[in-house]
């Protein structure tokens, strides 16, 4: 078991000792030292007040599933004769469910095979999975969302995907066969087609929202600790690549790809054992090719070694790519290398080197980059063989759906356009009154289907006020921006923003806010609207 002593005991416990030894000296400096004394002690037990039973956490559990989908699409080419005939899509969504059997979720879409490399989709969805008989249940979803690739396609954006069919579920994995409707209602893609899905079950351990950045020991005595479960170890990044294209890669106008092309993003990492990781990754590219380039890549990854300083590990991910190349299918591999420097037990300077190779197309490239990588153990206490730290800190979280409306944006190819936009935003809290911020958000209305942008940045909030119904936020966030002919040059956008949330209960929250997007190498100079919902919680994080 790991103890920690806190510094202030040792303080006090020593000047205790040396004040039953001041015969020798003076009244005066006795009673100094008395006072000092008990200022201390006074100090250490307002700290130990701000030390929780985490016993007396409680601790809510959600039955949540990431779910894996393909569905083979045909293609409009009676209108379009240029085209392939079908456009195999991926869907990645992570579901959960509020009671037994209804599930609310988000998900991205991206295309694998055919011509359509570069389609890529954000959505909400909800369904219902119920039980028919023994391991058989019924499932059916409706998925909106906003995206695509080739505007000429999906002209808007907006996307409508209904499924329905059966799935066979055991305690490890589900899998399932669906009818779907994929419909672009917009523009051309309008599809009836059978797809298929492998599902995980996980749960998530969290804590009311407003017990966030609070302190919680754990006592020597663990039973009836509701937290007494294996801790999960996660990992999140920050990305900078830098791709050196070889081989036949061409860019959409037919030219060749010769020139560094610069990526930032993000990857989430979940332990499913000691070494080896299972995670997700996107990425967008902001100088090389004109904005519009993504990716999504799921897959594992392996910690070869590891010590105090280092750690080595290898990686193969698979997904899809894509945007202002020429066309192909979209399915990419990437395997890499590296070594992860620690700065701290928490924090890590993360370099890599890898091969970004196209199974149904020709863009190859090699990669190098770097990252700033957080490191945390959550929802538990337990970990590697039963150990447990004794200090743990809630760290609240906010999730937010949000309707996104952008005026006047001005377009390479057309008039301007005001647009709608689907977001999905995560923000952290560092302080009580400071926080992170990361979103990703495509258009789903204006013409310009295939816009889409990702930025990360920082917030503060106020105190709450109104009997703890309102609160106050500004952020400043920047990001890669593209696609659909929005003039953002290469894709640099900032965004700062004020806005307003009113709480609903602990858990939920609306919030509205306006704010200015510009680009830093194009002309987008734009005010905007937002509106969302709020889900709020806090997660238990182990004091290293």
């Amino acid at each position: 078991m790991f103890k920690i002593v806190h510094p202030l005991k040792q303080i006090i416990l020593n000047l205790l000792i040396k004040t039953q030894h001041i015969q020798t000296e003076t009244n005066y400096k006795y009673k100094f030292r008395k006072c000092i004394t008990i200022t201390l002690l006074l100090i250490f037990t307002n700290t130990l007040a701000q030390e929780n039973d985490l016993s007396k956490l409680h601790k809510i559990e959600l039955q949540n599933s990431i779910r894996l989908n393909f569905t083979t699409v045909d293609m409009p080419n009676n209108v379009f004769p240029n085209l392939e005939d079908k456009m195999g899509l991926m869907s990645l969504d992570y579901n959960i469910f509020i009671n037994e059997w209804f599930y609310i979720g988000s998900g991205m879409k991206a295309a694998l095979t055919g011509d359509q490399g570069g389609l890529f989709t954000l959505g909400i969805e909800t369904g219902i999975s119920k039980k028919l008989y023994r391991d058989l249940y019924f499932d059916t979803n409706i998925y909106f969302g906003g995206g695509g690739g080739y505007r000429y396609l999906v002209n808007d954006g907006g996307l409508i995907n209904p499924n329905i069919g059966i799935k066979l579920k055991n305690k490890n994995y589900s899998i399932g066969l669906q009818y779907s409707y994929v419909n672009f209602y917009s523009g051309e893609i309008n599809s009836n087609s059978i797809s298929f899905f492998a599902e995980v079950p996980i749960t998530l351990s969290m804590a009311n929202y407003r017990e966030g950045l609070k302190t919680f020991i754990v006592k020597d005595d663990e039973s009836g600790n509701p937290w007494n479960t294996p801790a999960k170890k996660t990992a999140q990044q920050i990305r900078f690549d830098f791709l050196s294209p070889i081989g036949n890669s061409i860019r959409d106008n037919g030219l060749p790809i010769e020139e560094t092309l610069y990526a930032i993003g993000f990857e989430y990492q979940k332990y499913v054992n000691k070494q080896m990781y299972a995670f997700v990754h996107t990425d967008a590219i902001y100088k090389g090719l004109r904005a519009g380039f993504m990716d999504l890549f799921f897959g594992l990854g392996r910690n070869l070694t590891e010590d105090k300083l280092f750690n080595l590990f290898c990686k193969l991910g698979i997904g899809a790519a894509g945007g202002r190349i020429a066309p192909e299918g979209g399915l990419m591999i990437y395997p890499s290398a590296g070594m992860d420097i620690k700065i701290s037990k928490s924090f890590l300077l993360s370099t890599h080197g890898g091969l970004y190779h196209a199974l149904d197309g020709d863009l190859q490239a090699y990669t190098k980059g770097f990252g700033i990588k957080y490191v945390g153990l959550n929802g538990g206490i337990h970990f590697d063989k039963g150990n447990f730290y004794k200090q743990y800190k809630t760290k609240g979280i906010r999730v937010t759906a949000e309707n996104q409306t952008y005026f006047d944006v001005l377009k390479t190819d057309a008039p301007k356009a005001t647009l709608q936009m689907l977001a999905l935003k995560l923000n952290y809290d560092l302080l009580k009154h400071i926080y992170t911020t990361s979103e990703a958000s495509f258009a789903y209305d204006g013409e310009s289907g295939g816009y889409a942008h990702g930025l990360i940045g920082f917030g503060v909030k106020s105190p709450t006020f109104l009997k703890g119904k309102l609160e106050i936020f500004s952020e400043i966030s920047g990001g890669a921006a593209g696609g659909a002919g929005i003039d953002t040059g290469e894709g640099i956008v900032i965004r700062p923003l004020i806005g307003m949330s009113y709480f609903l209960t602990d858990t939920f929250a609306l919030s509205a806010s306006r704010g200015r997007i510009i680009a830093q190498f194009g002309n987008i100079d734009s005010t905007n609207i937002n509106i969302g919902v709020n889900f709020r919680l806090s997660i238990l994080n182990a004091i290293f």
